[in-house]
């Protein structure tokens, strides 16, 4: 049985397949972002996409008329930055198979792309990958380089359907390598820990959005936050509805659910 869940303080949305899909919007996204502002919610982005940077985020946000503050986004590339930042104090050369926006990420953290003599092979999404990118990365895992997935979404949203995502690129390197990855991306909890500590909530009294059981879902629950599917992205609703321990709301979309976050405690 469902518990009776409290009016949420803040929410953490995903981006992919909950805002957008690809370039377009879901929904009229300034009036759902003036909606959580009335209902006194505070609100920050994190999705496992590492293909951006934070700042490309937000003027992806700002060409759809929605203004935020820096701190309001999280990526994997940020919780992957933190992670290496940890393990390797000083930063020093990664080999990167990720777009331009994970490069940023990571440069701004002090690791910085190479092709030899690394510390670590980060992987994530990368729509301009060739077979020689991922020969040369394999090779660097053989050879003792660290093995870091920004995220393990096998799949990513797009307006043509599903396409191959970060995790079907770690899965082929993964089976060349005879490595298995550390992951940082959801479901793993530290891009929720960064989220929830620039809230300043807890995780029971923030709500967490996401379109993806097995990464947005099975992650926010990890850390006991309360849980919205929107049916918009990738799973459907009939995994919803089976999905153990049952997800707090179920909504076609983003509108849909702030629609009824809004007569339920507005």
């Amino acid at each position: 049985m469902k518990k009776n869940r409290q009016k949420p303080q803040a929410l953490i949305l995903d981006m992919d397949g909950v805002l957008w899909r690809g370039s377009q919007p879901l929904g009229n996204l300034p009036a759902i972002f003036d909606t959580i502002r009335a209902l006194g919610l505070r609100v920050l982005l994190a999705t496992n996409n590492a293909t951006l940077s934070r700042d490309d985020y937000l003027e992806k946000l700002r060409k759809l008329s929605v203004e935020l503050e820096r701190w309001q986004v999280v990526n994997s590339g940020d919780a992957t930055a933190h992670f290496l930042k940890q393990k390797f104090p000083t930063g020093g050369a990664v080999f990167i198979v990720g777009e331009n926006g994970l490069a940023h990420t990571l440069a701004e953290a002090g690791f910085l792309k190479a092709d030899a003599d690394v510390l670590a092979v980060v992987v994530g999404m990368d729509r301009q990958l060739s077979y020689g990118q991922l020969g040369a990365a394999a090779r660097a895992i053989r050879s003792g380089a660290l093995f870091v997935g920004t995220n393990p979404d096998r799949t990513y949203p797009t307006p043509d359907g599903l396409m191959p995502g970060a995790g079907a690129v770690i899965a082929f390197l993964r089976a060349a390598s005879d490595v298995e990855p550390i992951i940082i991306g959801k479901p793993s909890p530290e891009m929720y820990r960064v989220a929830l500590e620039r809230l300043q909530t807890t995780p029971e009294t923030t709500l967490i959005v996401g379109d993806r059981l097995d990464t947005d879902i099975l992650g926010a629950q990890a850390i006991g936050a309360q849980t919205a599917l929107v049916l918009s992205g990738v799973s459907d609703e009939q995994s919803a509805r089976s999905w153990q321990p049952p997800v707090d709301y179920i909504a076609r979309d983003l509108t849909a659910l702030i629609e009824e976050l809004r007569v339920k405690f507005g």
